[in-house]
């Protein structure tokens, strides 16, 4: 059985105030090109359909046209909720969804009754864990002690491996959550929302022991935890923390059960998939003058920008400068190529043993550029207004 493993499409979620909604719609017909030329059985999206709890009605129109194209290629979808999803809302009629091949897991209890699909080599079991919060549903298990996800998840895993025994054939599980093995404070983008408080939430991979594949959500950049486990990642970047990861999907063929291979985890055919980057998202780093003026990043004005301006003042309209040569720069920070460690006086004692009017102006103007203080123009000039000002003083 051929099985297309996806995750975290986040439909409605904005890029900087920009929708995703156009660029999301066409990696997601990509994903049905790849569905239709590989011969793909199930697609599994493991969590976080949506960015949030209660989705525009446009992007509802992107998952059921993203559903019914899936469907029309050939192959079943088996999706859960993320911790981004309402689980009530995305799976309001999955079971009606369900005769039509669309398997919509939802309930905290679902994995118990997993979705069958057989091909020539017998049925494989798809059992949807979603987002399990433990404080939402420790009280349904009054005597498990459910205080952290790993809890939680460990008691469904439990669940399942014991429903496996019992049915037979082959088995995918499907689970939205920080896994071992995934460093969250590197591989999380500001777009994930931590489900960890101090590493209690962060599940061992012994967690996910059994079943033939373990389709992983939450985490945007792809990973490979072992043959068996592995994160997809997201197919669109959704923050500049995720520029340079690849965006694509795990295309995974499950071995024919009667096989007996040495070590199991060997007989998965796992494939990376590409999938398109409608806009790229490029950091660059200069003074203003080198980003509006620069040839070496002509290739670079149709991409997604965030600007790191370098100058010891921050440029005033640097953003309006740069969108005229990056119509997509959405993204600005100014980190001074020097800085000047500052005195350990504060400004208001600094103003205080000033003895003239420029040594105050001369004060205030390292406050503001973080310890530089004004040049020898700057001096003189200075100087000179306030010679100006006395010479009228005086005379009035």
């Amino acid at each position: 059985m051929k099985i297309l493993h996806t995750s975290d499409w986040h439909i409605g979620r904005t890029f900087h105030t920009h929708s995703t909604l156009e660029n999301l719609s066409s990696v997601l017909s990509a994903l049905v090109d790849v569905v239709r030329e590989r011969g793909v059985q199930v697609v599994a999206v493991a969590g976080d359909i949506f960015d949030n709890a209660m989705p525009s009605k446009e992007s509802y129109a992107v998952l059921t046209g993203a559903l019914r194209d899936i469907k029309a290629a050939g192959a079943a979808v088996v999706m859960t909720s993320g911790n981004h999803d309402s689980a009530a809302r995305l799976g309001f009629q999955a079971e009606w969804a369900g005769l039509a091949g669309i398997h919509v897991l939802t309930r905290h209890d679902g994995y118990l009754t997993p979705v069958t699909i057989t091909d020539v080599d017998g049925p494989v079991h798809f059992y949807g864990i979603p987002y399990l919060e433990p404080a939402l549903i420790r009280h349904v298990y009054p005597h498990v002690e459910m205080r952290t996800h790993e809890q939680a998840l460990r008691h469904a895993m439990d669940g399942i491996r014991q429903d496996v025994l019992v049915r037979g054939g082959r088995s995918v599980v499907l689970s939205h959550c920080f896994v071992a093995g995934v460093a969250a404070a590197t591989e999380a983008s500001e777009v994930e929302r931590d489900i960890t408080a101090g590493g209690l939430d962060v599940v061992p991979l012994g967690v996910f022991d059994g079943p033939d594949y373990v389709a992983l959500g939450h985490i945007h950049g792809r990973a490979q935890l072992s043959n068996r486990v592995r994160y997809s990642g997201a197919p669109l970047h959704y923050s500049f923390s995720e520029a340079g990861k690849p965006r694509g999907a795990w295309l995974v063929e499950l071995p024919d059960p009667a096989a007996q291979p040495e070590v199991p985890d060997k007989s998965l055919l796992v494939e990376w998939i590409d999938l398109p980057v409608p806009r790229r998202l490029t950091v660059l780093t200069g003074t203003l003058a080198e980003l509006v003026t620069d040839e070496r990043y002509a290739d670079r004005e149709h991409d997604w920008v965030k600007a790191i301006l370098t100058d010891q003042v921050r440029p005033l309209d640097g953003m309006r400068t740069l969108q005229q040569r990056f119509s997509h720069c959405v993204a600005l920070e100014h980190h001074p190529a020097r800085v000047v460690t500052p005195e350990n006086a504060t400004y208001a004692e600094r103003l205080r043993a000033a003895r003239t009017d420029p040594d105050i102006v001369a004060g205030f103007l390292s406050f503001v550029r973080n310890g530089e203080g004004p040049t020898a123009f700057e001096t003189a000039l200075i100087s000179e207004l306030f010679a100006e000002q006395g010479t009228r003083e005086a005379n009035s």
